[in-house]
């Protein structure tokens, strides 16, 4: 039986790029856009994906929880935040193929994590916040339909013994959204997913 997890760099590197693609069609009127994350304007969701993809890097380096909390919203874009976000990626992936990174614990901020169930978490985390861009810019919302089905076939296995989880009746909701709408009687799966994730 294969792991939920295989070929999770590949899905990672699909998911960013879906990222990207949104990214490159920001206009320079948009980056003070409000998103569906309601503390975070363009510019701050922008910053988030890229300061994440680092500080999922300097996990694998050996990086503590609260170092990563610390810095989740310190400036990674400088001046170019297309070219500071397709570095961060880059590096990101480099980083978890490395010989032994998916197996490697780390001192994830919701609990003890795999280095493959982090990128896992991760992944989810940019196929949500590319729809949340999406729908910021007035971008086409549809989501890659293959990451979809995957993340909502895992999602258990994703968030398995976190702390917190979209799936888990007992999350406080400091990371997770908490769903607003009720289900429909025909929803797609990306409006399912999405629902799910509190969008």
């Amino acid at each position: 039986m294969s792991s939920p997890f295989a070929g999770i760099v590949d899905r990672y590197l699909l998911a960013s790029s879906e990222f990207t693609r949104r990214l490159r069609a920001v206009g320079p009127e948009q980056w003070s856009a409000p998103t569906p994350c309601t503390e975070w304007d363009v510019h701050h969701l922008v910053n988030h994906m890229t300061r994440g993809n680092l500080n999922y890097v300097s996990l694998l380096d050996g990086g503590s929880a609260a170092e990563f909390i610390r810095l989740r919203d310190t400036d990674a874009l400088g001046g170019d935040p297309l070219g500071a976000y397709m570095r961060s990626v880059r590096e990101c992936a480099a980083a978890f193929r490395r010989p032994g990174a998916l197996e490697q614990i780390l001192d994830y901020p919701l609990g003890p994590v795999s280095g493959e169930q982090a990128l896992a978490v991760r992944t989810t985390d940019a196929t949500m916040h590319t729809w949340d861009l999406a729908h910021a810019i007035n971008a086409p919302e549809e989501l890659d339909p293959g990451l979809v089905a995957w993340i909502e076939d895992h999602l258990t296995d994703i968030y398995a013994d976190l702390a917190e989880s979209p799936v888990s009746a007992d999350t406080a909701h400091r990371f997770f959204a908490a769903p607003e709408a009720p289900p429909l009687a025909a929803e797609s799966r990306q409006a399912r997913l999405l629902r799910l994730m509190g969008r």
